[in-house]
């Protein structure tokens, strides 16, 4: 199951050096607008502390992480929704990502050079966010252009249905606001439009707040990284503060032991880009489960609310096709109880039918036949 999430924000706010971190790879990261021309991609590890445990239960030939794509997005300057500074390029990449990050600058140094001449984040938010709803009420304009004759000419149900959400999405995007925030349509509409409009401001969104090394460990004093957060909070939005250098400097520690003892140093039980990363996990309504064995131990990702043949189709469309049952049980009782057989004595294991919605943690072995 691909996923993507684009990352994107101003010229020189610590994009490339964010991916660079995210994926311990090496883009161009150089100190000058539009350094990033084509959309970089990379996949990151999703870090799980339970398949380690398992890792290190059923010592496997193999051990597979989930993982997650991110899009290293070059950056939006204004009037990118009217194709300025590459900027259909941009939009692009952005519509073909599941989930937004944005960076926002967040840190003050004269030699790195800002496209406005001055650090601000509410204004760096408030340009990416109108490029991006410009760009929406274009679609949505165009939409209604087409739909509403259907609608009032020949009474066409589907376009009757779309023009009672296109018309409130069009009142909000004239107004400046993000899609995302439209309170006048219903969870169903929402994933309507979602599937139908692809608008880049129904997205779900992450702040990633780049703060200086030394506000990392004392955010209540970073005024900067307030403003993003308090912007993030009244969008119903996550802020993850990171700084990106330092995230940098943590990828490229190799050693486990020596990644932590750095980490302590920092006060924090976790990188920034973990946060950020299973961040995204719940942003996307995503969880987790495992099949495991000697040969190899797997964390697969699927979309909550999954049945047990779905999820199968995920690891090969034979075993959805033919799905007989589903061999669970829950990481914390085989963690409790120590091991496989110790769970089946327990009465823990549970034969699951195709109705059967999977849990963030089940531990699986799939029944089919073809």
């Amino acid at each position: 199951m691909p996923l993507k999430a684009g990352i994107v924000g101003l010229p020189n706010v610590g994009k490339s050096t964010l991916f660079n971190a995210i994926t311990n790879s090496h883009v161009e990261a150089a100190n000058y607008p539009f350094a990033t021309i084509k959309p970089n991609t990379g996949v990151v590890i999703v870090p799980d502390e339970r398949l380690d445990f398992l890792t290190d239960l059923f010592h496997p030939q193999k051990k597979i992480n989930a993982t997650f794509e991110f899009y290293d997005i070059a950056g939006l300057v204004k009037g990118a929704s009217k194709g300025e500074g590459l900027g259909n390029q941009f939009l692009a990449a952005i519509r073909e990502s599941d989930a937004i990050c944005e960076v926002v600058r967040c840190f003050e140094n004269d030699e790195v050079i800002h496209v406005e001449n001055s650090v601000d984040p509410a204004r760096d938010i408030e340009t990416i966010d109108l490029e991006l709803t410009m760009a929406d009420l274009d679609t949505v304009t165009n939409r209604i252009a087409k739909q509403g004759i259907k609608a009032r000419v020949a009474h066409d149900k589907e376009a009757a249905y779309e023009m009672a959400i296109l018309e409130p999405l069009q009142k909000i995007l004239s107004d400046g606001q993000p899609a995302r925030l439209c309170k006048e349509l219903t969870e169903e509409q929402i994933e309507y439009a979602r599937k139908k409009f692809f608008l880049l401001t129904l997205k779900p969104i992450i702040y990633v707040a780049n703060v200086a090394d030394s506000d990392y460990m004392d955010l209540d004093s970073c005024a900067h990284y307030q403003t993003v957060k308090r912007i993030a909070e009244s969008q119903g939005a996550q802020c993850i503060p990171v700084s990106c250098e330092i995230e940098y400097e943590i990828s490229q520690i190799q050693d486990p032991d020596e990644r932590k003892e750095f980490l302590d140093t920092l006060g924090a039980k976790e990188s920034g880009l973990d946060k950020l990363v299973k961040a995204c996990y719940k942003l996307l309504n995503l969880s987790t489960f495992f099949t495991c064995g000697t040969d190899e131990c797997r964390a697969w990702t699927f979309h909550n609310g999954m049945t047990a043949p779905e999820c199968a189709g995920i690891i090969h469309t034979d075993f959805q096709k033919g799905f007989i049952k589903a061999e669970v049980y829950d990481f914390e009782d085989l963690k409790e109880l120590g091991s496989e057989a110790a769970v089946k004595e327990a009465g823990k294991l549970r034969m699951e039918g195709k109705d059967y919605r999977m849990k963030d943690g089940d531990c699986v072995f799939f029944r089919f036949n073809v």
